[in-house]
């Protein structure tokens, strides 16, 4: 299993895990609702595993700036 962490904002890749070993219950993904699950988890058809984040930059941008917020995509 191949899991790819991206910025949800921004596009910027943040990180990717991979192997046998990792799966959804070591990373805590079970503790989500299937809300968090719908807005931040998508799946592709080989198997791989796509998780939307926050990164650093887009995280400060938007403390700095809430009205950023009301855009759709407020840092692309």
């Amino acid at each position: 299993m191949s899991i790819r962490y991206v910025c949800k904002h921004c596009r910027m890749p943040l990180g990717e895990i991979s192997g046998e070993g990792v799966t959804e219950a070591r990373l805590g993904f079970h503790f989500l609702t299937p809300e968090e699950r719908n807005d931040i988890i998508t799946y592709d058809s080989n198997g791989g595993v796509t998780v939307k984040l926050v990164c650093d930059y887009c995280r400060e941008a938007l403390e700095s700036h809430p009205e950023l917020s009301l855009v759709s995509s407020p840092l692309q």
